[in-house]
């Protein structure tokens, strides 16, 4: 099994580019599993936990079939928040990368006319939440009938967030000739209803390697009164001394609150719950990311959309309410092959959320005896000494894939009547360029944007000074975004 590789799949050679440098390597088992039969338009239903790698079994397929000439959507995936939404644009930009492909994500608290502009360029992938794409769609800005493919990422969360309707109102305003992928970490009654209705024939696929298995994380338990969680949370803290935590709470007073404590105690942390402006909420996903900070303490919304392969620790400071937020919390640990650890802090009254979960994912949490003082001390050192310094990230993968890329600011646009074609005769006719170190081309009514790939992009900003692009002499800088 592990012999298996993505050549298998007969990918184009820029699909291929873009998973070696992910480090994409072997396919996990939802992609083996999923790849195959998206690749021949199948519909499918996918029962499989976040974090096992379904977004690159549906991207990859989506990315290799799409063809890059057409200007209008052609996949359309829809998932429950913003955050999920951002990560899925992201991960189908890094795949499609070297094949041009543009996706988009449209969602709510953002301007209206931003992206009603993002989508009058060509546009190949359009990842939303329900209720924008629903505006989008009403408004006639967002045009179905090219839309081939349509994938409903966690259709569990939808269901629980309430945006089956819209769900549904979407689906009957898309071609019938679509291909329907459905991926869920469970799946409801609601949900399988859904998906006899609207798809054709679908195959389901069950994944056993799940993010609740523990083979890849372990689970504990430590049993602790309400007024003792704070010093428990920094004696685990110290003891495990991981190289990143995520520490979820049941509200976002109680993330202010544990949140204003570990400041206090110098700890490189930061906070994200659904209280926060949007804004702020990205920028403390990308700080995450980026390693910027060791610690984050979040609701439940944060449990969606953190694509962190090295979080080494989880720990639920509250136990969820709903059985189902178990298996998304931890399941931001264990990810991509690594090894991962969840503690559940449970207080007395917990006790019946506790055997609801544990009769959920079908085994008992090991208990564990709260840290000695005398391991808490022994620990102390190797402690301070780690949350003094910046955490490494190993593996940003969106890094790796950008590295030999520049985008470069053109000072005009469509009011010069200005069109890819332009751009791309004068860059491709550039000493040691060519069309294939071309990639996406954004052009707004007054600039442009040009990725340059394959390391070239000072090379074509040099010869751009003496350049004009259709008889026009444009100001060429490299791009602050």
């Amino acid at each position: 099994m592990s012999d298996v590789s993505f050549e298998e799949y007969h990918l184009s050679d820029e699909i291929n580019k873009a998973l070696a440098l992910l480090k994409y390597e072997t396919p996990t088992e939802v992609q083996r599993k999923a790849i195959p039969l998206a690749l021949e338009n199948k519909d499918l239903v996918v029962k499989s936990q976040t974090g096992s790698g379904k977004t690159a079994a549906f991207g990859i397929p989506i990315c290799d079939q799409v063809e890059w000439k057409e200007k209008k959507p052609q996949a359309l995936i829809l998932t429950p928040t913003r955050e999920l939404a951002v990560q899925v644009r992201e991960d189908m930009t890094n795949i499609g990368r070297f094949k041009r492909i543009k996706a988009i994500s449209l969602y709510g608290k953002e301007p209206f006319a931003k992206q009603k502009e993002e989508l009058q360029q060509k546009t190949h992938v359009v990842v939303g939440t329900p209720g924008r794409v629903i505006d989008h769609i009403e408004r006639g800005t967002l045009l179905l009938d090219q839309i081939k493919y349509l994938i409903i990422d966690e259709a569990d969360e939808m269901l629980n967030m309430g945006f089956i309707d819209e769900v549904e109102a979407i689906i009957k305003a898309l071609p019938l000739t679509r291909v329907t992928m459905v991926f869920s970490a469970t799946l409801p009654k609601d949900v399988e209803n859904l998906c006899h209705q609207y798809m054709k024939d679908p195959i389901h696929i069950g994944v056993a390697s799940t993010g609740v298995t523990t083979n890849s994380i372990e689970h504990f338990l430590i049993q602790v009164k309400e007024d003792e969680k704070m010093s428990l949370l920094k004696n685990v803290t110290v003891v495990e001394n991981p190289d990143s935590c995520i520490i979820f709470c049941r509200t976002k007073e109680h993330v202010d609150t544990v949140f204003a404590e570990l400041e206090a105690a110098d700890y490189a942390c930061e906070r994200l719950h659904g209280g926060l402006e949007q804004e702020d909420r990205f920028a403390v996903m990308n700080g995450f990311k980026m390693g910027n900070f060791r610690y984050l303490v979040a609701t439940d919304v944060a449990a969606r959309g953190i694509d962190v392969d090295n979080v080494t620790l989880v720990i639920n400071y509250d136990v969820p309410m709903e059985k189902e937020s178990y298996v998304h919390r931890t399941g931001r640990t264990g990810r991509a092959g690594n090894k991962g650890k969840a503690i559940t802090f449970s207080t007395p009254y917990e006790g019946k959320f506790m055997n609801a979960i544990e009769k959920y994912i079908d085994f008992e949490l090991t208990k564990i005896e709260p840290p000695k003082q005398e391991d808490v001390d022994r620990g102390r050192a190797a402690f301070v000494e780690k949350i003094s310094g910046r955490r490494v990230v190993h593996n940003n993968k969106t890094a790796r894939v950008n590295k030999d890329i520049i985008k470069l600011h053109f000072s005009g646009g469509k009011k010069k009547k200005l069109r890819a074609l332009d751009f791309v005769g004068t860059i491709a006719n550039i000493s040691g360029v060519t069309a294939e170190d071309i990639g996406i081309i954004t052009i707004k009514d007054q600039l442009t944007y040009v990725d340059i790939l394959n390391g070239k992009g000072s090379l074509v900003l040099q010869a751009m000074e003496n350049l004009t692009i259709k008889g026009k002499k444009l100001k060429v800088s490299k791009a602050i975004k």
